[in-house]
């Protein structure tokens, strides 16, 4: 990762700002791309619009069935700071499909908390200043304070739970599966969000 001066950074952060999309436009975009059996990216190959028809289905089923506890609502309407949640994504990565819109049901509890959304390879100049482990990695979620615009906190690509689980299996076996992967989905579906819920929770100390 290339570490910019706070200016260069905020310059980055900003054009990207002026790009970004809301949760709703970022949806009926993605379900436009089904429709034209297509993909977000660079790479518009067949595989990732499957994989781009798969995610528009997993956040349909997300928007419609992520629960948030009558206590995890009281904790995230006490957040007090106004911040801007920059969140990097493409259609066909299958992390973003199920963080995304649990951020979304999060940030509809307080208007204090903006989300936007953007592109990797639209902005890549913005990847690069917020990569995992030398990789451009996504979902990637960046908090900035509206007051200041510093970038107070990160998050992802993927929830605590699941990191823990890649790292363990990439550790043992070198890479990750397709074997992993269906494992890693099962994870997700029978988790329904909750990690993601209490990770943001612990990011906005509430």
């Amino acid at each position: 990762m290339i570490t910019l001066e706070t200016t260069a950074l905020e310059s980055i952060i900003n054009d990207s700002l002026e790009k970004a999309i809301s949760y709703e436009a970022y949806r009926t975009l993605v379900s436009d791309l089904v429709e034209q059996k297509s993909t977000s990216g660079n790479d518009k190959t067949e595989a990732l619009a499957n994989y781009t028809m798969l995610n528009d289905r997993r956040m349909k089923r997300w928007d419609k069935t992520v629960k948030i506890s009558e206590e995890a609502q009281n904790r995230i309407a006490n957040f007090d700071g106004k911040v801007t949640w920059l969140v990097i994504t493409e259609s066909w990565c299958g992390d973003a499909a199920h963080v995304i819109p649990v951020l979304n049901k999060i940030a509809a509890l307080n208007t204090n908390i903006n989300l936007k959304l953007v592109f990797r390879d639209e902005n890549e100049f913005l990847m690069d200043q917020f990569l995992t482990n030398g990789g451009r990695a996504i979902a990637k979620l960046i908090m900035i304070d509206d007051a200041t615009g510093n970038v107070v906190n990160t998050y992802g690509p993927r929830p605590s739970e699941a990191t823990a689980m890649v790292n363990a299996y990439k550790a043992e076996h070198g890479k990750l599966t397709p074997e992993f992967k269906e494992d890693l989905q099962g994870w997700y579906n029978k988790n329904k969000g909750q990690n993601i819920l209490s990770d943001v929770l612990g990011m906005l100390n509430v």
